[in-house]
């Protein structure tokens, strides 16, 4: 009777166990496609946030607009794989200005992950499966070493899942499945502050819709010299925030 009773309540420590994983990082793993869905006609709209360094790199400055992302064609990639062609449309904040391309971009979906090409540089987004703590070489084909490479700064990103399956707010509403992606989050330089490198870049994706949020910051600040009395800081930052899809 102790022996019954005892495996009575092992089995209900197991399955309390079972129920309080599956609420905080499921035991049945998505895969990319959960996450990353691509139909043709598909859309997502943003408010796009675009951050800028001015006058000699002495002032920032926030650009905004409306960015619509719609699936626009079928195609195949430069190894013969089946792909999609996005375009990115651009316009005032208030949507008063007409849709204007700015962009195109190829997303290939793989069985084990996503491709992105997007200014000719192939980002590796998404990889099997969708878990916390599974980690990849994101940028793992971009050309970050040779003295020709246009971003170094994005070399060795280890971009890893977190928070998968929990909710995320943004501008069209709380988003009840989502996972963030989180690739790099650095501040190095000089021990004096004279040379500061900040890196940050972070995608969420919410679950059958597709990327709801982005964040990129990259920016390099140097101390007042001779040759920048008030100081100089380069670089870029962006944010898209998801404010309706179809």
């Amino acid at each position: 009777m102790r022996f019954r009773t005892f495996s009575l309540l092992a089995l209900s420590l197991l399955v309390t166990c079972i129920i309080s994983c599956n609420k905080s990082n499921p035991l049945v793993t998505d895969t990319p496609a959960d996450y990353y869905p691509m139909h043709i006609g598909n859309y997502i709209i943003y408010r796009m946030d675009s951050l800028k360094f001015i006058n000699v790199g002495s002032q920032d400055t926030v650009i905004s607009y409306l960015a619509k992302e719609v699936v626009e064609d079928s195609i195949t990639d430069n190894l013969g794989r089946p792909s999609f062609r996005v375009t990115r449309y651009l316009s005032d904040t208030n949507g008063i200005s007409p849709w204007t391309p700015s962009i195109a971009f190829m997303v290939t979906p793989l069985t084990g992950s996503v491709e992105v090409v997007e200014n000719n540089l192939r980002y590796i987004k998404m990889v099997t499966p969708v878990q916390d703590g599974i980690s990849w070489l994101g940028n793992a084909y971009i050309d970050t070493k040779s003295d020709i490479s246009q971003v170094p700064y994005m070399d060795g990103w280890n971009y890893t899942y977190a928070s998968t399956g929990l909710p995320f707010d943004v501008l069209a509403g709380t988003i009840p499945e989502t996972v963030t992606v989180s690739e790099v989050n650095s501040v190095t330089g000089l021990g004096d502050g004279s040379y500061v490198q900040t890196l940050y870049s972070a995608e969420i994706y919410g679950k059958n819709i597709g990327l709801i949020y982005k964040r990129f910051l990259y920016s390099v600040y140097q101390s007042p010299n001779v040759q920048y009395p008030a100081g100089a800081t380069i670089g870029y930052g962006l944010t898209f925030n998801m404010i309706s899809h179809n």
